[in-house]
């Protein structure tokens, strides 16, 4: 087995309290697991007005990164969390407008959808963790 642990560029550098993504490679397979991704961009700004639809949108882009630096895609994600500080059922029309704009329908992966009191800055209003399975080699057994 195989670990690797990534901070790519043109993500936000919080790489002194954890990975963005963790590779792990093991039997023709490569495991992706992405950290919540907000909506800021590499500088760790807010981007356009930090209205749920701009952080929601930037954190699909943030895990795009992420997703790639791994050698991933959209297609091999198998699990979306998505954390929504004060979640109403409108936020959901927004996240399943995301999701369709990223998987053909019958393709979703599993997802979780939490309402949640706070995130890790109070400017954060919506955080996406992602788990995704890469076939790199055909397993022998």
């Amino acid at each position: 087995m195989k670990l690797l642990h990534l901070n790519p560029p043109g993500l936000p550098d919080w790489s002194a309290t954890f990975s963005q993504v963790v590779v792990v490679e093991h039997e023709g397979l490569r495991h992706l697991y992405v950290s919540g991704q907000v909506g800021v961009n590499d500088s760790k700004t807010l981007v356009g007005d930090g209205g749920f639809e701009a952080q929601l949108d930037r954190a699909f882009c943030n895990l795009e990164i992420a997703l790639e630096a791994g050698t991933g895609s959209w297609p091999d994600v198998v699990k979306l969390t998505v954390y929504v500080v004060n979640y109403a059922p409108a936020h959901a029309s927004s996240i399943r407008r995301a999701l369709t704009s990223r998987f053909p329908p019958g393709t979703l992966p599993a997802l979780s959808l939490l309402g949640v009191a706070a995130l890790a800055d109070p400017m954060f209003v919506v955080e996406i963790e992602a788990t995704a399975v890469v076939q790199v080699s055909e397993s022998k057994g």
